[in-house]
């Protein structure tokens, strides 16, 4: 499975052992910025088999299981379950990709933005097609915890939406100086809007706009720690997490920091990007369990 979901927590702080080979404080005891992202278990609701062609990949079979899961009535109509052909179909057809219909449980975090499962698919890799047709078919209607797509030390990329800033001017928005204080009329807003030729405003030209609640995507996260209970592996602070509250189920400690405020959606997914450090759990010394609001 090379996909999952889960709820920006916060961040916090840990010392841990630096296990950067390069850096100059390798091997010795460092503090290193944390963010917490609870992962509760993700359920899956069917698969499909896409097949490759001129016009991109189309569905050639689907199935689901049965029976429907009533969290799943907020984001779509009851499905019909899936027949004894539709299943031979996904068993024997000879697709290309197999890919998993999973959904996420907001009923199990503190106080989620909306109640409504979200829904996605996840890819399945493996290089014999039967073998991945069988194991996403053993895979229906079970939930499926965040050990099955990582482990300690290992990493992740991880898609999000930044936190939205609304309209914003030129000096926000880009960074560009003032104006000097000689200027006529304005001091925030950019001296040209470029050269007579091209006769045409450039999208280089920093000008105002929507600034931030984009989607980004961060590279090679690593994982710092895969907390299973955190009742028996405290990580939530004293008075909870500012604008979260307890986090009561699974979640991760990845290294940095990752888009969005707390409570919005992050998607991970198996790394796209080659890293040679070698996969090693992470010593980890002292996570902070101090306040953040001085409590």
């Amino acid at each position: 499975m090379e996909g999952f979901a889960g709820f920006k927590v916060g961040m916090t702080h840990a010392f841990i052992v630096d296990y950067r080979k390069r850096s100059t404080t390798a091997g010795q005891e460092v503090v290193v910025p944390v963010t917490v992202v609870e992962t509760p278990p993700i359920k899956v609701a069917g698969c499909r088999l896409y097949e490759r062609s001129p016009y991109g990949a189309r569905v050639v079979a689907e199935v689901w299981a049965d029976p429907f899961d009533e969290q799943l009535l907020g984001r779509i109509s009851n499905h019909a379950p899936s027949t004894a052909e539709n299943r031979a179909r996904f068993e024997k057809h000879a697709g290309d990709e197999v890919r998993l219909i999973a959904f996420t449980q907001p009923g199990l975090v503190t106080g989620p933005t909306s109640k409504i499962p979200v829904l996605f698919e996840l890819r399945i890799s493996g290089e014999d097609p039967v073998a991945r047709r069988t194991y996403a078919l053993s895979l229906l209607g079970k939930e499926l915890p965040i050990e099955e797509l990582t482990k300690e030390g290992e990493f992740l990329d991880v898609i999000g939406v930044t936190k939205g800033k609304g309209f914003q001017g030129h000096i926000k928005r880009w960074g560009v100086k003032l104006q000097p204080h000689k200027n006529s009329k304005h001091r925030r807003m950019i001296g040209t809007l470029g050269p007579h030729n091209p006769s045409f405003v450039s999208y280089r030209i920093p000008q105002a706009g929507q600034m931030g609640y984009h989607r980004r995507t961060v590279y090679n996260m690593r994982v710092l720690r895969v907390v299973k209970d955190p009742r028996k592996d405290p990580v939530t602070p004293l008075g909870g997490f500012p604008h979260y509250g307890e986090v009561r189920s699974a979640c991760l400690l990845l290294h940095g920091s990752l888009p969005g405020p707390a409570k919005r959606l992050l998607r991970f997914r198996a790394p796209m990007r080659l890293h040679t450090g070698s996969v090693e759990k992470v010593d980890i010394r002292y996570l902070s369990t101090r306040s953040k609001q001085g409590a």
